[in-house]
């Protein structure tokens, strides 16, 4: 585990992306902030390295972790059956605080846990995560807490809550968003909120105007 670099700073910015590359590349575990929280993410296609993420996690159910993409048309190579909502989603709002469940490309050799032929993809809105990805491709991402922990808002507790099992960490300061990203079910014709988050039902709806979001119970 090397101390975290700051990001705020343009040299240790350049020096913690490059040892983060350089982290991903062999297969271990780099803390950077994503959306609303920090997260843990390693190469999606490692599957030693997703195994010590989900070893992490402490998830018996072994909760697969999302996906990070540099672009939208990564999506293409990750998952099948892309439906023109789901393209129109990925347009609209990524980069952004959108999660897309699709189904997943079944030729890929990666091990992402429980996933049931599915994979959640997401294009995130940071730019240190933006960045990295220009650089690594696709990394599986986790929250930097284990299971049933609150996501961390800053590197400081991240690095309280994840210790050795990163070898990297990105300190950009505390994470700027305040919600977490909405999460759509994209494997049928017709779009379905699964999660309510950042992005809302009438954004959504400017987008796609059927797509289903479940009605908000009241207390």
């Amino acid at each position: 585990m090397s101390y975290p670099f700051d990001c705020a700073d343009p040299a240790g910015r350049r020096r913690g992306l490059d040892t983060a590359v350089t982290a991903v590349q062999n297969e271990q575990l780099v803390v950077l902030p994503v959306e609303s929280a920090y997260g843990v993410a390693c190469d999606a296609f490692s599957v030693d390295a997703v195994a010590d993420l989900l070893e992490f996690k402490g998830d018996p159910a072994r909760r697969p972790p999302a996906v990070l993409v540099p672009n939208a048309r990564t999506i293409e190579g990750l998952a099948i059956d892309v439906t023109d909502a789901a393209h129109a989603l990925a347009d609209a709002f990524w980069p952004g605080l959108l999660t897309l469940v699709c189904k997943q490309q079944p030729t890929l050799r990666w091990d992402l846990g429980d996933n049931r032929g599915t994979v959640s993809l997401r294009m995130p809105v940071h730019p240190l995560a933006l960045e990295l990805l220009t650089r690594t491709g696709p990394l599986a991402l986790t929250t930097a807490a284990p299971t049933g922990t609150p996501a961390p808002k800053d590197c400081e507790t991240a690095l309280d809550l994840v210790g050795d099992f990163a070898d990297v960490y990105l300190d950009a300061g505390p994470a700027p968003w305040t919600a977490g990203s909405t999460v759509v079910d994209v494997r049928g014709e017709i779009p379905r909120v699964v999660r309510q988050g950042a992005v809302s039902a009438e954004e959504l709806r400017a987008v796609v105007p059927d797509v289903l979001v479940p009605e908000v119970s009241g207390s």
